[in-house]
C-alpha cells in the first residue's frame, strides 16, 4: 500500500526519516507552518521559514522520492504577539499562491485568547480570498469546547465544511466534527494525542468517511512512520483495505486537491533522482558519493 502523511513537520526531521518513510510506502507529505518550539521575534524569521517550506524542504523531499506540499499560516500560539502577528499577516498573501501550497494552516486556537480569535478569523478570510482549504489546529487544553468554537467561527465566515480539515481530534470531538460535515483528522502521536490502538477503534466506530490519519511528527517525541504503522494495525484488526486506503491516503488527497495544487499524477510516474542535483547551490549530499535512484511507477489500488 501507499500512503500520504498530511500533517508532518519535516524541517524537524532527518534525511534518514525521508528514506524510511519512502521505504514504508509514503509517497507524499503535507507540512503545515507551525510553532518551532521557541517564539520568533521578527517577521523576517517567518519569511525565511515560509521560504524554506516552499523551497528547500520541497526539494529535499524530492531527493528521497517523496512529493512535498505545505500549508501557510500564523499558528495560534504566536498569534498572541499582536505586534508581530500584524507583520506576519502582511507576509501570508505573498506565499499563499506559491506552488505546492495546499491550504491556509495550521490555524485556530491554543489558549482561546482574543488575539488568537482575531487572527483565526483573518486567516479564514484569507483562505476564502485564495480559494484554499483550511487546516485547523484544535487546542490541547479544553479541546472539546475549543473544537466546537472553531466550527462555530468557521460557519460564521461561511466557509464550506468540505474545504476544512479539523485536526488533532480524539474520541471526545470526533462525532461533533463528523456530524457537522468537516474532514476529521487524527494525529497518531505517542503519549499526548491519539495512539494507533485508539485510532483503530475510532475507524471501527465511525467508518472511513471524511476521516484522515496523520503523524504530526516534529521536534518532539514523535514517529514519522505513524501512518503506515496505523494502517498495518488496522488491517491486522480486520478493518477493510478500502477503509485503510481512504483514511491513510485517499481522503487527504481529496481534501487538499481542492487547492488545485495537489494531484495524484505528481507521484505516480517514475521518478529519477540524481542526488548531486542542486537547489540554490546546495544538494542533500555532505561529502557522500552521489547516487542515481529510480523510483518506479506506482499503481494505486483503490
Amino acid at each position: 500500500m501507499y500512503f500520504i502523511d498530511p500533517h508532518i513537520h519535516m524541517v524537524s526531521r532527518t534525511t534518514d526519516d525521508y528514506q524510511a518513510m519512502r521505504a514504508a510506502g509514503i509517497v507524499a507529505v503535507i507540512e503545515p507552518a507551525f510553532w518551532l518550539g521557541q517564539a520568533r521575534t521578527e517577521a523576517s524569521s517567518f519569511k525565511d521559514y515560509f521560504s524554506t517550506l516552499v523551497g528547500w524542504e520541497r526539494f529535499r523531499a524530492s531527493q528521497f522520492g517523496i512529493k512535498h506540499y505545505c500549508t501557510i499560516g500564523l499558528n495560534s500560539k504566536e498569534a498572541n504577539n499582536e505586534a508581530l502577528a500584524e507583520k506576519v499577516m502582511d507576509l501570508l498573501p505573498l506565499f499563499a499562491a506559491k506552488e505546492g501550497v495546499v491550504a491556509i494552516g495550521e490555524i485556530g486556537y491554543d489558549d482561546q485568547t482574543p488575539a488568537e480569535d482575531k487572527y483565526f478569523r483573518l486567516q479564514i478570510e484569507l483562505a476564502l480570498q485564495f480559494n484554499l482549504p483550511v487546516m485547523v489546529h484544535t487546542p490541547h487544553r479544553d479541546k472539546k469546547n475549543g473544537t466546537i468554537r472553531s466550527m462555530d467561527v468557521l460557519e460564521e465566515h461561511g466557509i464550506a465544511p468540505h474545504m476544512v480539515v479539523i485536526d488533532h481530534n480524539n474520541e471526545e470531538t470526533a462525532k461533533h466534527v463528523l456530524d457537522r460535515g468537516y474532514w476529521t483528522a487524527f494525529t497518531i502521536y505517542p503519549n499526548t494525542k491519539m495512539g494507533n490502538e485508539r485510532m483503530v477503534e475510532v475507524v471501527k466506530q465511525y467508518g472511513s468517511e471524511r476521516i484522515i490519519v496523520d503523524s504530526s511528527a516534529d521536534w518532539g517525541v514523535s514517529d514519522p512512520l505513524s501512518v503506515p504503522k496505523t494502517a498495518a494495525l488496522m488491517l491486522e484488526r480486520g478493518i477493510a483495505k478500502e477503509d485503510v486506503h481512504l483514511t491513510c491516503y485517499k481522503n487527504a488527497l481529496t481534501a487538499y486537491s481542492q487547492s488545485g495544487q495537489m494531484h495524484e499524477k505528481d507521484w505516480k510516474n517514475e521518478m529519477v533522482v540524481t542526488q548531486d542535483t542542486m537547489f540554490e547551490g546546495s544538494s542533500v549530499l555532505r561529502g557522500q558519493e552521489s547516487k542515481k535512484i529510480v523510483y518506479p511507477n506506482i499503481i494505486i489500488e483503490n
